[in-house]
């Protein structure tokens, strides 16, 4: 079960969005801007398949 979110990158402050796995209740994982390349740390929790937090972070290089 997948779903799409948009949000603004914390590097060039673009709306981006990510394909999230609803399917998993609580994940932290490292997926990169789709317009800046630059990394961001993405944590969404889901409740009965629904988003009910999502977290993400820019990460030092």
């Amino acid at each position: 079960m997948e779903q799409q979110h948009f949000f603004q990158c914390p590097y060039c402050w673009e709306e981006i969005s990510m394909i999230l796995d609803a399917s998993i209740h609580s994940q932290t994982y490292i997926e990169d801007c789709e317009v800046c390349c630059n990394p961001i740390e993405v944590s969404p929790t889901f409740k009965q398949g629904k988003l009910i937090d999502f977290r993400f972070l820019s990460i030092e290089q």
